[in-house]
């Protein structure tokens, strides 16, 4: 991925494309209604992209293949779109297989083959291996899933910490993480890059207003509280900062959220330094508890009339 604003400065000559989210999730929708279709089992991963188990399909018809295959095909014919799959024993090796021949591929890693597909891997493709991770162990001589799977448990744990345990796994072609159908949410986003730097308080708090009604929205469709607001803030020269406050009591309400981003905004250079990208984020989620209902509205009409810009 790159910044819009580097594109623009290597590429003067774009065309930038407004994103169409509403009709990306609509499109998401269908998909998964196509998935249900083979099984329950379903846990997204984002809007495109989602794990099956489809065992139970498997055991009636044939093979998780078999399943693959129709999956591709039916979402091709209803939505006219191509889609990649990627067909093993576990949640590791799936991920790793549906990367393997995009945009429009279909790849097994069949369990005879699991360990010599995994010692020739290159380290950067192994799911869970960022950028960071990948450069340190390319420092400890790690390049390839052979090279990650000659280091014991200890030491692995010893440079990359619980995350040690995860690798010396995966490099034996070992995840039992079970396909869940109903993850707990742990956080809740929304963020936005401005067409060009500004540093206008006046284009940055109207933002902020409706990614606090973006949020607050989803969370009141959730039914969770947030005890914790997150701001994040990227500078024009691409510094990335976030400032956090956790509430003793929980927020849901947009005016709730709206009052904790001037104490937050106070900590950054927001409103000097020119900003190019800004976003809220909820986090600490729990389910709600309804308060009676002359506990809730007054505070919150006070709370949105004293508000200013900060």
């Amino acid at each position: 991925a790159m910044p819009s604003s580097r594109a623009a400065r290597l590429c003067p000559d774009a065309i930038f494309l407004r994103p169409r989210f509403d009709a990306y999730r609509e499109v998401s929708r269908q998909i998964n209604n196509v998935f249900r279709q083979y099984t329950s089992l379903i846990e997204p991963l984002s809007l495109d992209e989602a794990f099956l188990d489809v065992t139970q399909y498997a055991a009636r018809h044939g093979s998780a293949t078999e399943a693959a295959m129709q999956i591709k095909s039916q979402i091709k014919q209803e939505l006219d779109l191509t889609a990649s799959a990627g067909v093993s024993y576990n949640k590791f090796l799936a991920k790793i297989a549906s990367d393997m021949e995009k945009p429009d591929g279909l790849y097994v890693i069949r369990p005879e083959a699991a360990e010599q597909f995994i010692e020739q891997l290159e380290i950067r493709k192994f799911f869970g291996v960022g950028r960071v991770t990948e450069q340190k162990m390319h420092a400890l001589g790690i390049y390839r899933g052979a090279d990650l799977k000659r280091l014991s448990k200890i030491q692995l744990q010893t440079h990359f910490g619980q995350s040690g345990g995860y690798y010396y796994n995966i490099a034996r072609g070992i995840d039992e993480r079970p396909v869940k159908a109903h993850r707990q949410r742990k956080s809740i986003g929304s963020e936005t890059t401005f067409a060009s730097n500004t540093r206008s308080k006046k284009q940055i708090w109207e933002t902020l207003r409706r990614l606090a009604m973006s949020v607050a929205t989803a969370l009141e469709k959730k039914k969770l509280v947030a005890r914790t607001v997150t701001l994040k803030v990227r500078y024009a020269d691409f510094k990335l900062i976030t400032r956090s406050k956790t509430r003793r009591q929980p927020a849901q309400s947009l005016a709730e959220i709206l009052l904790v981003l001037p104490e937050l905004l106070k900590k950054t250079e927001v409103g000097t330094r020119p900003i190019r990208l800004i976003g809220i984020t909820l986090a600490s989620l729990q389910p709600e508890t309804p308060l009676p209902e002359a506990q809730s509205l007054p505070g919150e009409v006070r709370e949105s009339r004293q508000l200013g810009l900060f």
